[in-house]
């Protein structure tokens, strides 16, 4: 059903609104902003029509009522990832597409593996990749931050037991899928050839673990069982796939925000460099304002009135993360970024039952790669003039290249030379 199909209440107000769209990319904070005011629940007219979600109260309310607002494929709005409009043709993800009672089964099987007790134990890797990656530039003075930052690709790699020195595939495939605009050559040879790849590096992976077992997070998955049977291979593969497709994606896209800000607050960055001890807390403001999933889609699964408007069976809508972390009814002064701010109540990783369970190794990750980019890089300069932004930044914001320049110090990682820390 499309918006020509339906009457719409005059309440509801009806815009032409692509958060897809190259305008978008040019200013998200303005084009939500600019959502924001014509209403809290408001009609676009792109892909077939669909609802957003702007202000805090509506996207708190939407994200805990599964029951009515799916995360689950369906049907509706064409084949592929059902919390992405449009979808886009990528395997699916357990078990951020399932609902309750479903979900809470593979949850339980990922909770364990990203606890903060499991994180304290990923915290050497963590160092260890941050290390090498700032090693391998830091002699030379310049660098491209969008590589460096490819730390939280790597260890998730490594921490899922698969070749570590494959993260730049496993990287750029993600971003092109979710940041390359269809159509284009880069979003094609994703979808028609990396992801085929990877899928047959992912399963040949998966049943080597039947056979020989390690101490990875693939082989817990593998030995791990659902309903009192063990998980098949396409419930690992597609366990496995989600934590990928996160890992590589939001904490490099709150990094680089992060740095991009820092480049011209001067004082901020001076202040963090000094006082490393307040890095977690302004990483939380840092994930308000920058939000590295700036919003995600949901399916309705009954008619309903919500918030004073009629909702159909299989109407689409976009729950508005970012935006819902600039609403100036729940945060004073939204758009100021207040790295003492507390409490710090945002969006950025969802709410209810789908809130990211990687969320504590993304803050560890953070912590890690901006503290020891400001410690070692305190003077860095991005070269404003050749930075080249995604083309997409419905989903996670970010830039292809980041170059910059600072001022060259000494390596501190254990490693020589080009060397990868791989064997570590």
């Amino acid at each position: 059903m499309t918006l020509d199909d339906r009457s719409t209440e005059p309440r509801c107000p009806v815009v032409d609104f692509d958060h897809n769209s190259a305008a978008h990319a040019e200013d998200p904070v303005g084009s939500y902003r600019r959502m924001r005011a014509a209403g809290p629940v408001v009609r676009s007219t792109r892909h077939g029509g669909f609802w957003v979600l702007t202000d805090y109260d509506g996207v708190f309310e939407a994200a805990r009522d599964d029951q009515t607002f799916s995360s689950a494929r369906c049907p509706y709005g064409g084949d592929g990832l059902a919390t992405v409009i449009p979808k886009t043709p990528v395997n699916h993800h357990i078990p951020v597409e399932l609902d309750p009672p479903e979900h809470r089964k593979y949850r339980k099987l990922i909770n364990p593996l990203t606890s903060p007790a499991a994180v304290e134990h990923l915290r050497p890797a963590i160092e260890k990749y941050t290390t090498w990656f700032i090693d391998q530039v830091i002699e030379a003075g310049t660098c491209d931050f969008a590589t460096v930052i490819g730390v939280p690709a790597v260890v998730t790699i490594d921490w899922l037991g698969l070749p570590p020195a494959d993260w730049e595939r496993y990287a750029h495939a993600h971003h092109a899928a979710l940041s390359d605009l269809p159509g284009t050559p880069e979003f094609e040879h994703a979808i028609s050839v990396e992801f085929p790849w990877m899928e047959e590096q992912l399963r040949a992976a998966i049943a080597e673990r039947r056979v020989r077992p390690r101490d990875d997070v693939l082989s817990h998955l593998v030995g791990s069982e659902v309903d009192g049977r063990p998980v098949t291979d396409d419930e690992v593969f597609a366990m496995a796939e989600l934590l990928i497709s996160g890992g590589v994606g939001t904490t490099a896209s709150l990094v680089s925000q992060t740095l991009m800000y820092l480049d011209r607050n001067h004082e901020l960055r001076r202040t963090l460099a000094e006082h490393p001890e307040k890095l977690p807390r302004a990483i939380e403001e840092f994930l308000r304002v920058f939000s590295p999933t700036q919003a995600l889609a949901r399916t309705v699964t009954r008619d309903v009135e919500f918030l004073g408007h009629d909702f159909r069976t299989g109407d689409r809508v976009l729950l508005g993360w970012a935006s819902a972390n600039r609403d100036p009814k729940a945060f004073d002064d939204p758009d100021t970024v207040d790295i003492e701010r507390w409490p710090n109540r945002h969006t950025a990783f969802g709410m209810g039952v789908h809130r990211c369970a990687g969320a504590h190794i993304a803050r560890a990750l953070s912590v890690e790669m901006l503290g020891q980019i400001l410690c070692r890089m305190p003077d860095y300069e991005i070269l404003h003039d050749r930075v080249v932004p995604f083309a997409h930044q419905a989903v996670n914001p970010g830039w292809k290249r980041i170059p910059a320049r600072f001022t060259p110090g000494p390596r501190i990682g254990p490693t020589a030379g080009n060397a990868r820390p791989f064997s570590i």
